[in-house]
This record gives C-alpha cells, sequence and structure tokens, in this order.
C-alpha cells in the first residue's frame, strides 16, 4: 500500500548472552531492564517517549512483557506479548514495525529476552499436541530415529540430505562454525569468544551425524531491545544521522511443501526462507549480490549452509563452493555472522531476531569495533523459528549523506551514552540535585573533590566520576579528571552502602573498598550522602 510510513530503527541495545544460570541476579526482568536501558540510551530517549512495547519470550507466564516493562515505567501504554518460537525476537519487531508503519504510533519499543535452562529444549506440556508433530512425524518417516536432540536431528537431516543430493561433506559444515566462532572472538557480547581450529571443530563430540557439539547452538540467557520510530518521530529528535531505516521485513510460515515433498531441507524452513528472501528483494530492488554483512540463523551450521541457498547466495547445491571460497568470511563477498551467529554467540529464543538487528545496526553505523566490515551498506537478516515461522528483512542507513560520529563507543551494553545500567548512575544523579539546592553548603562543609572509579557492572561496565565540593556551588561530571580523593569500588558493593546495607568502614577492611589520597576527605563522605537512596538505588 502506498500510505505506508517509513519506519526507522533509533535505537538498539543488548545484555551479554550468558549460559544459563551463570550470572548471579540475571533473572528476565533484569536482562530486560538492562538491554531497554542501554537501547533508550542508544536512541536518546526516554521510556516515557515510548508509545507501545511488543515484547517476545518463549519461556515464562502470561505476561512476562509487562513484568520486564513495569520497572522502566508505568505508562499505562499497550504491551503485547510475542512467542513464535525462534524467531520471537523478529516478530516482536515486525510487529512494532508494523504499528509505526501504519501510522497507529510514532515510537515503539520491541523487547526481547529469555531465562532458559540447561541443556536440550524441552517441550513444556505432555497433556496436548506439540506444535512440532507434524514436523517430527514427517522426519522419522524419512529417516530412522537417532540419540540426539530433536532439533538437532532435523538439522542435521537437512545437512545430510544435502550432502546426498549435491555433493556437500562434513567439512562444510565444520568450516561455517569455525567461522562463527573465529568472529565471536571480537564480540564481547557473545557467549562464547574462545577460537577453536577446524579439527577441534570436527572433533567435538558427535551429536547428530554430520553434526558436533562446536557446530550446535547453546542455550542461553539474555536480551535484546531495538527501537523504530517514523519519520515525524525522528525529524522531532534531528537524530537523522543514527536511523537505519528498515527497507522491507516478510514473514512466511510454513507452506504444504514442508510435509509434502518428504524433504529434510524443506521440512526445517528452506521454503519459507526462499519466499521471505525473494519478497525483500522485489520490494526493495536489491539482490543477494548488493548485500555487504549478514546475520542469519545458524542454530546449527547445517542450517547456515542451506540458507545461503534459500537467501540467493549462490544457486542450489553450489552452497559449498561458496564456503571453500571464503565468500562467506572477511575478505569474501559476504560476511555472514560477523556477531559470532548463535553457534558462538548464544541463542536466547526470544532476543535473538534482535540481537541480530543491533548487530546490523551497529554495523551499519561503523561502531562494531574489531568485527566492523568494512564499507557495510546493506545488510540482510534472516530469523527461523521451527513450527514454523522465518522473517527475513533488509536495512541500510536512512540518511547515508550525514556523518555518523562512528567514534562512539560500540557495543553499548558496556557502555550507553547514558542511563546506562550502573545502579551506581542514580546515585550521581541525586548528588547533582541536592547541589542545586545546598551546593554552596556543601562546598563549605566539605572543601573537597572526590574521584569515584565503579567498576564490576554487568558486562564489565566501568564508568568514573568526579564530584568537585570545593569551587562554587559544586558540580558532578561523569569521566576521569583530578581529584583530592579517589574512591574505588564495585558497583554492587557501592549501592548498598549507599543504601545502608553494607558499612562503609567495614567495606574498606574487607578490601570491597579502596581510597587514596586525602583521606580526611574520605571522613566527610556521609555530607554528601541523600537521604533517602533506598527509593532510587
Amino acid at each position: 500500500m502506498s500510505n505506508k510510513r517509513a519506519v526507522y530503527v533509533l535505537g538498539v541495545g543488548m545484555t551479554k548472552f550468558e549460559k544459563p544460570g551463570r550470572r548471579d541476579n540475571f533473572d528476565y526482568p533484569d536482562m530486560a531492564l538492562e538491554a531497554a536501558r542501554n537501547a533508550l540510551a542508544d536512541a536518546k530517549i526516554s521510556y516515557k517517549d515510548v508509545q507501545q512495547v511488543c515484547c517476545g519470550y518463549t519461556i515464562g507466564d502470561s505476561t512476562c512483557g509487562q513484568r520486564a516493562v513495569y520497572q522502566l515505567g508505568m505508562t499505562g501504554i499497550p504491551v503485547y506479548n510475542v512467542n513464535n518460537n525462534c524467531s520471537t525476537g523478529s516478530t516482536a519487531l515486525l510487529l512494532a514495525r508494523y504499528i509505526v508503519q501504519g501510522g497507529v504510533a510514532d515510537c515503539v519499543m520491541a523487547l526481547g529476552f529469555d531465562k532458559m535452562h540447561r541443556g536440550p529444549i524441552k517441550s513444556g506440556y505432555t497433556d496436548r499436541v506439540n506444535p512440532m508433530d507434524k514436523h517430527v512425524e514427517v522426519m522419522f518417516t524419512q529417516r530412522e530415529m537417532g540419540n540426539g536432540p530433536i532439533t538437532a536431528q532435523m538439522f542435521g537431516n537437512a545437512g545430510r540430505e544435502h550432502m546426498e543430493k549435491y555433493g556437500s561433506n562434513p567439512d562444510h559444515f565444520a568450516k561455517i562454525a569455525y567461522k562463527n566462532h573465529k568472529h565471536s572472538v571480537n564480540n564481547p557480547n557473545a557467549q562464547f569468544q574462545q577460537h577453536y581450529t577446524l579439527e577441534e571443530v570436527k572433533a567435538s563430540r558427535l551429536v547428530h551425524d554430520p553434526l558436533t557439539l562446536l557446530q550446535c547452538c547453546p542455550t542461553s540467557d539474555g536480551a535484546g531491545c531495538v527501537i523504530v520510530c517514523s519519520l515525524d518521530f525522528l525529524n522531532k529528535t534531528g537524530l537523522h544521522a543514527q536511523a537505519v531505516e528498515i527497507l522491507a521485513m516478510e514473514m512466511r510460515t510454513d507452506f504444504p511443501s514442508t510435509f509434502e515433498e518428504k524433504s529434510s531441507i524443506k521440512l526445517v524452513g528452506y521454503d519459507l526462507s526462499k519466499s521471505a528472501a525473494d519478497s525483500v528483494y522485489k520490494q526493495t530492488g536489491y539482490n543477494a549480490n548488493d548485500v555487504d554483512v549478514i546475520e542469519l540463523h545458524d542454530c546449527f551450521s547445517a542450517n547456515e549452509l542451506i540458507t545461503y541457498e534459500a537467501l540467493g547466495l549462490c544457486p542450489p547445491g553450489k552452497a559449498g563452493n561458496l564456503i571453500d571460497r571464503g565468500d562467506n568470511t572477511y575478505g569474501g563477498k559476504w560476511v555472514v555472522n560477523p556477531s559470532g551467529g548463535l553457534i558462538s554467540k548464544g541463542h536466547p529464543l526470544g532476543a535473538t531476531g534482535l540481537a541480530q538487528c543491533t548487530e546490523l545496526c551497529w554495523q551499519l553505523r561503523g561502531q562494531a569495533g574489531p568485527r566492523q566490515v568494512k564499507g557495510a551498506k546493506l545488510a540482510l537478516q534472516h530469523n527461523l523459528g521451527l513450527g514454523g515461522a522465518v522473517v527475513v528483512t533488509m536495512y541500510r542507513l536512512g540518511f547515508p549523506h550525514l556523518t555518523y560520529d562512528a567514534k562512539t563507543p560500540y557495543a553499548l551494553s558496556h557502555q550507553p551514552c547514558s542511563g546506562g545500567n550502573l545502579k551506581s548512575e542514580e546515585f550521581f544523579k541525586l548528588i547533582a540535585e541536592n547541589m542545586e539546592e545546598n551546593g554552596a553548603d556543601l562546598v563549605k562543609k566539605v572543601k573537597g573533590s572526590y574521584l569515584f572509579k565503579i567498576t564490576g557492572g554487568p558486562g564489565g561496565l566501568s564508568k568514573k566520576w568526579v564530584v568537585d565540593l570545593k569551587n562554587g556551588n559544586g558540580s558532578v561530571k561523569e569521566g576521569d579528571g583530578k581529584a583530592d580523593c579517589t574512591i574505588m569500588i564495585s558497583d554492587d558493593n557501592f549501592a548498598d552502602m549507599v543504601s545502608g546495607k553494607l558499612n562503609g568502614q567495614k567495606a574498606f577492611f574487607q578490601g570491597k573498598l579502596k581510597l587514596s589520597g586525602n583521606m580526611a576527605l574520605a571522613m566527610k563522605l556521609q555530607a554528601i550522602m541523600p537521604s533517602n537512596p533506598n527509593s532510587k538505588l
């Protein structure tokens, strides 16, 4: 329809993906809050500017979406809960785009997360029809049942079919995993950041022939967030240089061919992916050869291989040649999964599609640090969920003639622009508010300056603040600087100390609090403490 509005990604954010249960105090509201704050900071807006939320997750009770965003603000806006298997994150983004595109709202948040169990994913119900029953039935009419997880068998069988039909070999699948693990070394948000040799990939435990363990994605905890907006909203913010336009976005669900053609390749979504990609190319006027960087759904290395062909990167049966030429990595025709993909970055189902979008936006802005794909101008995303649904999306900078400051820290989940994810940030806001009323009195009382070094935030985030109480009416500034007294403490310990849970003297003797410089000034810290920090921290 000609009256559809253009939709732009204004802000993106994510958490580091973690092994389930590895990170303390990382329940789904915590991970959702971290990702959402990062996206809001990137978008340079507040949650009050968000008019609707589409929230995706696959493991959890009803209305987890509301619980996840209430901590951002109780603004009464609509919150939609989305579950579409592994394509949940992209489905939430698709709905957010529809809302803006149709003129219902001008600024919408797509938020996705999952707190997963370790090991293979299992069905949550045994007293009703499993939505994958048709897929499994078709698979076992074609192949003998193995011992591996059902999903590994499905994608492994697709790999077997490709080898039988086209002559690809196990090394092609292993090379994909080798590439993705190598890419993830440069991604601080990845669950795994270890480089494996090709031989190590091949020698890891066999899960379902031809797939070894290092060719399979892990279960993960984590969250991703994307904020989309209209041109009208963008004009109000003036942030055109960072806006990434969603050129086209298409979802497909299963066709009759999924089941009727008795093909393992089609059973895991080949026709869905091809149809969605073809539609995206038709809408945009671009084709696969125009694309520079791709994030695609490599839940298993076999799926990445067959998806090369579904997306039109090569003709059917020629994916092995593409891999052997190195056309899927740096120096080749495309860079596929610069983030490390699901295999190495991790796969919290509800967050994956939004993390893919986040990576591609960083790439198009030139913010991907050592992962940066040189000259990336056009990006393609593929997010697949069995059962089945796939979302294919194409992005480019909305206003490429404007200069975006690529020096802005990449991986904003570790270095947010403002309002980041350190608990202690609220404390320094309270000090600044206190100074507006009592700054002159505090300067007379303290007559000194402090440098706070706060460490140990989520993902290793560290920040510094200078509190000046020796000049004028005082000031609070984020960043490094000279001071009379330096305080070094972790974010959690600092929040506990400010809120009264941790005694400062005890913290010092336990080594949790380190001081240097004018020790007499340290004794005056109480003078700048807010009277009621517990309501904020």
